[in-house]
This record gives structure tokens, C-alpha cells and sequence, in this order.
């Protein structure tokens, strides 16, 4: 399906894609971009079908043009922002209620799948190119970003934790998308050798910006205030974001990470289509590989309750995910938390079966690609590695993780590598 999405098709994949039949559709089948529109592309780069993103970084381009539009009118602020929706003619403005569309981080969301697709394939043109995308939502927040009266920490307001609560100052999620956004492009400034001031002013920024919060439930708290329901089982799981897809809460960082788990705990295993998707994807960074397949198979459950009294999260007969109704997404993220199950590369090194469920305790995959243009393939056996291989597209170092068992070494670009359960490398 994301392969149908052509790589010289003028639009990204939307809420429905070619396979909507009404006139007037759910939500318009545009873009949501709160969560459904990048979803859509989770699997992209990982699954390899990275050619698949190239519509989407059209729209990113032209929703860069229009953000600065909206920036200025609505903010009086430099630099460009998207709110929780847009459409063909790349709106950028807030629409809907409060508790929807005055939500500032959707722009910086997408920059993300720049920074990711230059990661997975060191394109360093493609980032040169694409850099000022990143670069002027960084501005938009150095501009929109203000004190909180009480901590004195620097937070996003007015704005909310999408679709779950109203309109609040300070939500967990649009502090840890700024954070990441502040990162990464430093980090791709570095490589450019450019901005040097800018840089220097997005690390202090980022160092004021609001940290994660643990709060009275163990429970990574989604907003400033410690005021989470135990009992709130809403289908988006926004203060999870730096778990996935960012990188802002790792284990390197355990009380935390064991945080976000306790609130994914509390927010329950059911949920619409993508939300059981997200759902797969975050167990799987929690290394749980049970709860992973679990997730997965309710993605893949029958969407229609017994006796014809409804329909749930899940699938259609002909596999469609059903939100319900039918949205594109939930197949797209579903499939990408399949890869993270297998393979992770998140933290800077490649990361072997790290979420492996006892049910597939035998099997081999092969084709993933890990950050760094690494193409993986991989044999397993009774819950063993049995065998990797390793084909490096871009050359430079490659850092495996299995286990308790790590190893670094150096790799030529268009070699292939191919090494035992004990990182013994063969040929």
C-alpha cells in the first residue's frame, strides 16, 4: 500500500489514499497531522521503501511556505508552524475546536522524518537541501516559547495534548517534539558546518525547556500539572511521544522510561486501529515482545463486534484498518512496529531482536534497514541469534548490540558483512 504511493505523485499518502469511495469522506480523507499523517510514513525508511517519502517532503516543503504565513499572523513570530491539520492547498492555520487545532508542534513533528531519512541514508545533499526546513521551525519557537510563572522553565502555550483535555500551557508532548526538533537541528547544522549561533542558542533553549515529569502514579505525566487519570483510557497516547517515534525518553534514562511504560499500563491495551498501532510500536521500545505481538494481533483483529452491534479498532476483511472507519494509518504503523520487534537504531547503535516474542522464537527477516545505511538481514532460532548480515550502503562504523554482547567495527561502502551469535564476523 505505502509502495502504491508513488514516489512521483505531487501528494503524501492520506487518511484513506486512492481506496476512499465517498465524495464526502471522513475528516475529508486530508491530513491529520497529530499523528495519522506521519504514521502513514513510520514504516517508510526502516521497511525499506524509503523512495516512498519523497511526496511527503514535497508537502513538507510547501506546508514550510505557508507556515511562515501563519507564524506571523497568528504568533507574531518568525520561522514556520503547522497545527493538527492540513489539506491540498497545504492550510497551516488552527481549524476546529480549541482542544484540536491550536496544538503548535505538527511542523515540528514532520522535521523529524527529515532528520530520520538523512540518518537512514546519509544523503547529506538531501540535508543540505532540507535544512532550512528545520532551521525555521526551530526560529518559529524560539520566538513562541514563553516562561512559566511557577518553574521558571520555558514552555509551549497556549497549545494541548492532542484531542485529550482542552487547551492547557505546557503539555508533555509538544516539549518533547521541541526538544528533539532543537537536536536535531543542531546536530544538522554541525554536519553542514553552518549556524554556529543559532546552534549555541537552540542548546540553551532546549537546556530551559520544561523536563518530563514524573508524577503522584508513577506515571510519566502528560501535562505541567500532575494531573493525570488512571482511569483515562483516550486513544492517543501524546506524552509516549518521546518514547516513539522520538528519542527524547530512552533506557539510558530507566526511571523514566519505567514511567512511560506505567502510563501506557494505565491507558490500556485497547483503542481505534492506529492507536493500537502506536500502541505495537511503543511496547516494542519497551523490549516487551509479548506485549508487542499482543498489540499487533488486536491491530489485526476483526473490526466488527459479534452480532453486528458495532465496530471497533481493528481490521476490515480485506485487512484495512479500521479506525473505525477505515483509516490508511493503522496498517502503516502496524508494520513498522514489526520492525522495531526485530530491530532497533534509535540510540545510535543497531540493536538486535530486541523485542522478540516467545511465539516467534524461530524465524528470519530479511531487507530492514537500521540508521547509519545499514541494510540487515537475520537468522533466529529457539530464541537465538543465529546469524546477521550486514550490508553496508554508506560505509562508516557500525555498532551492533544482542544481549549482553557488543561490537564496533569499521565497514566500506557496497560490503557485505556477515557475522555469528557471537559477533565473530565471517566474511
Amino acid at each position: 500500500m505505502l509502495a502504491s504511493s508513488r514516489a512521483n505523485s505531487k501528494h503524501p499518502t492520506n487518511l484513506q489514499g486512492i481506496w476512499n469511495n465517498l465524495l464526502t469522506p471522513p475528516w475529508g480523507s486530508k491530513y491529520t497531522s497529530n499523528i495519522n499523517l506521519q504514521m502513514n510514513y513510520w514504516p517508510a525508511e526502516s521497511l525499506n521503501l524509503s523512495e516512498s517519502t519523497a511526496p511527503l517532503f514535497n508537502a513538507i516543503q510547501e506546508l514550510s511556505i505557508t507556515g511562515k504565513a501563519t507564524a506571523k499572523a497568528h504568533y507574531g513570530a518568525e520561522g514556520w508552524v503547522l497545527h493538527h491539520n492540513t489539506d491540498l492547498w497545504r492550510g497551516t492555520a488552527p481549524i476546529n475546536a480549541a482542544n484540536q487545532g491550536i496544538w503548535v508542534t505538527g511542523g515540528a513533528w514532520l522535521c523529524l522524518h527529515i532528520w530520520e531519512h538523512y540518518l537512514f541514508t546519509q544523503d547529506k545533499e538531501f540535508l543540505k537541501q532540507n535544512y532550512p526546513i528545520l532551521k525555521s521551525a526551530s526560529a518559529f519557537f524560539t520566538n513562541f516559547l514563553s516562561r512559566d510563572p511557577v518553574s521558571g522553565k520555558l514552555i509551549s502555550s497556549p497549545s494541548n495534548s492532542p484531542e485529550n483535555g482542552g487547551l492547557v500551557a505546557g503539555p508533555t508532548m509538544d516539549h518533547q517534539i521541541i526538544r528533539e526538533l532543537y537536536k536535531n537541528t543542531v546536530a544538522a547544522a554541525q554536519i553542514l558546518g553552518v549556524d554556529q549561533d543559532f546552534q549555541l542558542l537552540l542548546t540553551k533553549q532546549s537546556q530551559a525547556i520544561a523536563p518530563n515529569t514524573i508524577g503522584k502514579y508513577g506515571q510519566l505525566q502528560e501535562w505541567l500539572q500532575d494531573k493525570d487519570d488512571t482511569a483515562n483510557k483516550h486513544r492517543h497516547v501524546s506524552h509516549l511521544w518521546g518514547v516513539y517515534p522520538g528519542t527524547d525518553i530512552v533506557w539510558k534514562d530507566s526511571a523514566m522510561m519505567q514511567a512511560a511504560r506505567q502510563s501506557l499500563r494505565y491507558r490500556g491495551d485497547e483503542g481505534t486501529g492506529w492507536s493500537l498501532a502506536w500502541k505495537t510500536n511503543l511496547w516494542a521500545r519497551f523490549k516487551d515482545g509479548d506485549h508487542t505481538l499482543m498489540m499487533a494481533s488486536k491491530l489485526l483483529s476483526s473490526a466488527e463486534e459479534e452480532f453486528g452491534t458495532g465496530e471497533k479498532g481493528g481490521v476490515y476483511k480485506n485487512l484495512f484498518d479500521a479506525h473505525p472507519p477505515f483509516q490508511i494509518d493503522g496498517n502503516f504503523g502496524g508494520a513498522a512496529g514489526i520492525g522495531e520487534m526485530l530491530l532497533q537504531s534509535h540510540q545510535g547503535y543497531l540493536e538486535i531482536l530486541p523485542a522478540l516474542p516467545k511465539l516467534l522464537a524461530t524465524g528470519s527477516i530479511s531487507g530492514l534497514v537500521a540508521r547509519g545505511g545499514f541494510e540487515v538481514s537475520m537468522v533466529w532460532k529457539d530464541g537465538m541469534l543465529e546469524k546477521i548480515t550486514i550490508f553496508s550502503r554508506a560505509g562508516g562504523t557500525c555498532k551492533l548490540v544482542y544481549g549482553n554482547k557488543q561490537i564496533s567495527f569499521p565497514t566500506l561502502k557496497g560490503s557485505q558483512y556477515v557475522l555469528d551469535p557471537e559477533f565473530i564476523i565471517l566474511k
